[in-house]
């Protein structure tokens, strides 16, 4: 079986349970993706299935992508994501859809988290403002960031002012509430990083959910 698929959020709903308490998730569609290739213990020292999502023009295309398309007999796909799988289970072209998970399921959803563009670090790190009154002229500046003459300079990882968002983000936890298998959709509890349209990876884990109690 394999551990993980490829999809896309397509936003959030909320629906009442058998308890009739209301749930608030995120709506993703979650493939249909396809094999594009295999890595075994044999040849490559582990077993994976390469899957395929999303549609892309060819010329878009190196030529080695090209050529791995075409020696994978499929068409070329947007996405291209490694996960851990039975590799004899499956073979290439074959189409895997959200039907590999099933209610109650935990996840991992990595994906990329929105871009804010440059930000200082009150909106970054949540920092305090300084004084307002009595002359106070550093108001939103995040201060002095030096050292005294030992060590005489800044630490690297410094919280500063900087681009903020447009990262990989993983949540880990996830639960899956419900699966519309014929629309390939899938509810997972609570938000994922990135956009409305935006690409999102799942993948089984062992972590527990965070709310076990829903």
């Amino acid at each position: 079986m394999i551990q993980g698929l490829i999809g896309t959020k397509r936003g959030m709903t909320e629906f009442f349970n058998d308890d009739m308490v209301k749930v608030v998730t995120t709506v993703v569609e979650a493939g249909p993706c396809f094999v594009v290739s295999k890595k075994t213990k044999d040849s490559d020292g582990y077993d994976a299935v390469q899957l395929g999502f999303g549609d892309v023009k060819p010329q878009r295309l190196t030529r080695p992508m090209k050529g791995h398309f075409t020696k994978a007999g499929v068409n070329p796909a947007a996405k291209l994501k490694e996960f851990s799988a039975t590799v004899d289970d499956y073979e290439m072209g074959d189409v895997v859809k959200v039907d590999i998970f099933k209610v109650g399921d935990v996840l991992d959803v990595t994906a990329k988290s929105k871009g804010k563009g440059f930000a200082g670090t009150i909106k970054r790190y949540n920092f305090s403002r300084q004084p307002m009154s009595h002359g106070g002229m550093g108001n939103r500046r995040p201060g002095s960031i030096g050292q005294a003459s030992s060590p005489a300079k800044v630490w690297k990882g410094l919280k500063m002012p900087g681009r903020m968002g447009g990262k990989n983000v993983t949540v880990q936890g996830v639960k899956v509430v419900d699966i519309d298998v014929e629309k390939n959709l899938l509810f997972v509890k609570g938000s994922v990083p990135g956009p409305v349209g935006g690409t999102v990876f799942l993948q089984h884990t062992s972590k527990e959910a965070k709310d076990a109690s829903s």
